[in-house]
């Protein structure tokens, strides 16, 4: 049974992982690169830092993460020293800090640095977790006698501490900065494994179990032996229950594939996905009628009634039918199973007007119904008009093939309505085969080609994409990000080239539609200042991409194209295999506009951390349309540095200052060694 498998890439997701850790505490918090030798810059700032310090993220970027440009008068020297020691060294360290804000207000803050590791054991990053204590903080100052009481304690008691195993008082492991492996549940089953796809056959077939012998019991069990036929299939009926009962369970502790594609392995999350959707339907479905027979209750008509709260389980059979829609064979097997079961069922309804008819005619002076007809054309005629007659096996027989006749043709004649009920429902019957006839039998091409055009449209590209790669034999790891890319942009676009539907709609309108789909990139503060004519001609430029983890998405040295958005995701920019900034959504990375007939070289590269959704404008358009809003065109300019969280120009006042870093720190370094020489020289004279 073919599924949606959804994206199984391991991704680098340590920038979600240490949001949502600090999410409910304090989220406020920077990341550093620990790589020394390049001045140890801000690589990325959360939003909460942003609100508690009133600094916007591309004003800290790329400064040291020492946080010189908190500080004021009532800074400590000693807590100053205590960070730039703690950087040096690499080591953890805590203090209590006075910092200001950018309008030049105080607070006080728990400052607690962390170093990061990679996966191989390196230290590439440093934490910055910033707490605010101002109410703590002033409160403590009415209380001095208290506070020597305390110090007095935790004296004493960092003596005890000192006997006490060290593992005691260590901190929470942090997370690696590393592409993470997909951590799942040893009991979480996987949506597409080869276990479920059997499971989910089982529990198709068990499912047309139910949707035949419901109605049987309901219409014919009723005139047999009821302790016979009620018992005849206790077995399967019992086993048919456990197995719906069972498929509940499996289904909380099944993946799912969520809206944007991603694989849910979180069990609460699966938990509450399946009880919002089709738990409830499940649940009616599997109530166990059955058992009854177990405490020996008597069984009745009604119980069979009972039972056809079961048919609900249809409801998933064609919410699932586009698993099956890219298999022709498959399609006309279900068309014709789902025709041969709607005559079952009017096959039930049929005999159920028979007996209708003979039980409110039970004087015996009519005997002109279809079972009566049977029964003397069988030679087992009824008696008092409801004993004897034909068995239930010959009635049922006889009913369906009377349906199947009518449904597919106008029916032979030997079994015939006779009485106003039995010619209704054979005009009924008539219709809906009619109509049964022209779309199942008439139309099957036609039905598949429109139904299922745009999955046949996926699978013949995917076929072809295949193909291709067979022929020119490409690497497995090359194959693996061509068919990820492939399946996630169909995912999103669902195979629509947005740019041909919208060719022939007029301007104005394909400029408001181009609007609403790029919204998020033209509320950046750089497009404050344009009008809405500009907006327009600029969302008519403005594209939308995808990277996958690991992908590369703008080299060093390459030409820059395009200024680049994240909608979602994260990525990082290197140099050197240094990380230089951590991007997440909502930031812009690309280059101001380069002179007139001058490419841009891009200084970095830039890699996706995890799935990122891009929209992106060309340098080319951007020109463009600047050119003709000639006033907005130098606003634009001045500001697009203030809105660039890393700006990937060769030359940029970013690679600037990250080269004085470098230059700075490699002059101290050769200052020390210097100092060191002539310190040896003087001892030996």
């Amino acid at each position: 049974m073919p599924v949606m498998k959804g994206l199984l890439a391991p991704q680098n997701t340590f920038l979600d992982t240490i949001a949502t850790r600090f999410d409910g505490t304090h989220s406020n918090f920077l990341l550093g690169n620990a790589q020394g030798h390049r001045g140890y810059p801000i690589v990325y700032c959360s939003d909460g830092f942003c609100e508690l310090t009133g600094f916007g993220r591309t004003e800290v970027m790329q400064k040291n993460c020492s946080c010189h440009f908190l500080y004021g008068s009532g800074t400590s020297e000693q807590v100053s020293q205590g960070v730039e020691k703690a950087l040096e060294s690499k080591e953890e360290y805590q203090a209590e800090v006075q910092f200001y804000k950018k309008n030049g207000s105080s607070f006080w803050c728990l400052l607690d640095i962390m170093p990061i590791k990679n996966e191989k054991g390196e230290m590439v990053l440093f934490l910055f977790s910033f707490k605010d204590i101002t109410e703590t903080k002033d409160k403590s100052h009415h209380s001095s006698r208290t506070d020597e009481l305390i110090s007095e304690f935790l004296c004493s008691h960092s003596l005890i501490c000192a006997s006490l195993p060290q593992d005691m008082f260590e901190k929470p492991s942090l997370p690696e900065y590393k592409v993470a492996a997909v951590q799942k549940s040893r009991f979480i089953l996987l949506h597409y494994s080869v276990s479920k796809a059997l499971w989910d056959w089982m529990i198709l077939l068990a499912t047309f179990y139910v949707a035949v012998t419901v109605p049987y019991n309901v219409c014919f069990t009723a005139y047999s032996d009821l302790e016979t036929a009620g018992r005849s299939t206790i077995v399967s009926d019992i086993a048919v229950e456990m197995l719906f009962i069972l498929d509940i369970i499996l289904n909380f502790r099944t993946t799912y594939v969520s809206q944007s594609g991603q694989v849910v392995y979180e069990p609460r999350s699966i938990c509450l996905h399946y009880a919002t959707t089709w738990f409830f339907v499940d649940l009616v479905a599997a109530l166990p009628f059955d058992l009854l027979y177990a405490f020996n209750i008597t069984v009745t008509s009604l119980v069979h009634l009972l039972k056809t709260v079961r048919l609900l389980r249809l409801l998933r059979l064609l919410h699932k039918l586009d698993r099956y829609s890219q298999y022709s064979a498959m399609v006309l097997t279900l068309l014709m199973s789902m025709f041969a079961l709607l005559a079952h069922w009017m096959a039930c309804i049929w005999y159920i007007i028979g007996r209708k008819e003979m039980e409110t005619n039970a004087n015996g002076a009519w005997d002109i119904g279809w079972l009566h007809e049977l029964g003397r054309r069988l030679d087992k005629p009824y008696f008092n008009s409801t004993v004897g007659g034909p068995s239930v096996r010959s009635a049922y027989i006889a009913s369906l093939y009377f349906t199947l006749s009518s449904l597919t043709s106008v029916g032979f004649g030997n079994v015939c309505a006779n009485t106003d009920a039995e010619k209704i429902f054979s005009i009924c019957t008539m219709l809906i085969g009619a109509l049964m006839h022209a779309v199942v039998f008439g139309n099957v091409t036609a039905i598949i080609q429109r139904m299922y055009s745009r999955r046949s449209l996926y699978h013949t590209r995917m076929k072809d994409l295949k193909d291709f790669i067979r022929v020119h034999r490409l690497p497995q790891q090359l194959k693996q990000r061509m068919l990820e890319y492939f399946q996630t942009t169909w995912s999103v676009n669902n195979g629509i080239d947005v740019n041909e539907l919208l060719h022939d709609f007029p301007d104005e309108l394909r400029a408001d539609i181009a609007m609403h789909l790029n919204k998020d990139i033209l509320q950046l503060p750089v497009f404050d200042g344009a009008s809405r004519g500009c907006l327009r001609s600029l969302s008519l430029h403005i594209k939308t991409t995808f990277c996958t983890p690991g992908e590369y998405l703008i080299r060093q040295g390459d030409a820059l194209q395009a200024n680049y958005f994240v909608c979602s995701g994260s990525l990082e920019v290197l140099k050197d295999n240094m990380v230089l900034a951590i991007l997440g959504k909502g930031d812009l990375i690309g280059s101001d506009l380069p002179g007139q007939n001058h490419v841009i070289k891009t200084n970095a590269d830039v890699k996706a951390l995890t799935y990122c959704d891009l929209q992106y404008i060309s340098m080319k358009g951007l020109s463009d349309v600047l050119e003709l809003y000639t006033e907005y065109a130098s606003i634009f300019t001045t500001d697009i540095h203030l809105n660039l969280t890393y700006n990937l120009r060769e030359g940029s006042e970013t690679e600037v200052r990250l080269s004085l870093n470098t230059h700075t720190v490699f002059t101290c370094i050769v200052n020390q060694k210097h100092s060191l020489s002539l310190s040896k020289l003087s001892h030996q004279n």
